[in-house]
């Protein structure tokens, strides 16, 4: 299956919680495969800790192999690589986590018939090794995601099974871009219409993340004030309505990820580690990852209700 990870805004967390619900999914038994197509800034390395691909690769990236200069995009082998202990080595039971970095120095290039054919060659080639393919994309109306439309429209990939997750904030702004990425002029399923998609395939294959989410009951926010209670329940609501309206509503979220304070200041994998020794991770945090590595490729999850 392909999984398209995308925002209309930076700092939505789409790459974070991207690598950690791929991450999750591997641990549960799945071989999984992440392409950084986030051409002007690939920093996934970065966030499994692949000291020699922080900003990209020079050795081919997605980038070089889209663009013709090279025939196979490099592959990172995570468990292998990883300059982070507590990443390396396949835990029992585990099942493959592969990175196909993108390129440093790279960026945005335009659609040709060329790049668009040897996106699809790729993605057939990876639906074929992996239970689970996700595609990091730029943030907002990118080229990277008019090729992955464009692609995905092709004969040969209608029998592949393929799914958008569009990440957002859970903040008024966020909630009215993440509406327009979808539903707006030049947003994703006009672009796939164009492109030759099924206007209800493809709205049937959308399904949207909330990243950062306050509960205005956890007991974390016991210290504050009741006046401050009472306007974040308040707040909590206008954005429940506004969502619904701008159908973004609940019965299109596939996830929610709490505010996690690890997240907060570092873009990292949560491991287990992290929670029950270290303690400096949410275990909520892990359990929003863990629902989302199912829920991905469970298809009554997918069911709008």
């Amino acid at each position: 299956m392909l999984i398209f990870a995308t925002s209309d805004k930076g700092g939505t967390g789409r790459s974070v919680t991207s690598s950690n619900v791929l991450y999750r999914s591997a641990l549960q038994g799945s071989d999984v495969c992440y392409l950084d197509f986030d051409f002007g800034s690939p920093t996934a390395g970065s966030i499994f800790n692949i000291n020699h691909a922080l900003r990209g690769t020079t050795r081919g990236g997605l980038h070089s192999y889209l663009d013709g200069a090279h025939g196979e995009p490099q592959r990172i082998d995570v468990w292998a690589e990883s300059d982070r202990p507590s990443l390396r080595d396949r835990p029992p039971g585990a099942g493959r986590l592969v990175l196909l970095p993108g390129d440093s120095g790279g960026g945005e290039f335009p659609t040709t018939r060329e790049n668009i054919e040897r996106c699809a060659r790729l993605f057939l080639r990876l639906e074929e090794e992996f239970d689970v393919t996700l595609v990091d994309l730029s943030a907002g109306r990118s080229y990277a995601t008019e090729i992955v439309l464009a692609a995905t429209a092709r004969a040969e990939l209608r029998s592949v099974r393929w799914r958008w997750l569009v990440f957002h904030r859970w903040t008024r702004q966020h909630v009215l871009a993440a509406s327009g990425l979808v539903h707006g002029q030049r947003g994703i399923v006009e672009t796939g219409i164009r492109h030759g998609h099924d206007r209800t395939r493809l709205t049937e294959s959308l399904r949207f993340v909330r990243t950062a989410v306050v509960d205005p009951d956890s007991p974390e926010l016991e210290g504050l004030q009741p006046a401050q209670l009472a306007w974040l329940r308040a707040c909590n609501q206008d954005l429940l309505e506004l969502a619904s309206r701008e159908r973004v509503g609940r019965t299109l979220v596939l996830g929610s990820v709490p505010l996690d304070p690890v997240l907060q200041w570092r873009e990292q994998l949560i491991s287990d580690n992290d929670v029950w020794a270290r303690r400096i991770a949410n275990r909520e945090t892990v359990e929003a990852f863990d629902s989302l590595a199912k829920r991905i490729v469970d298809d009554t999850a997918w069911e709008t209700l």
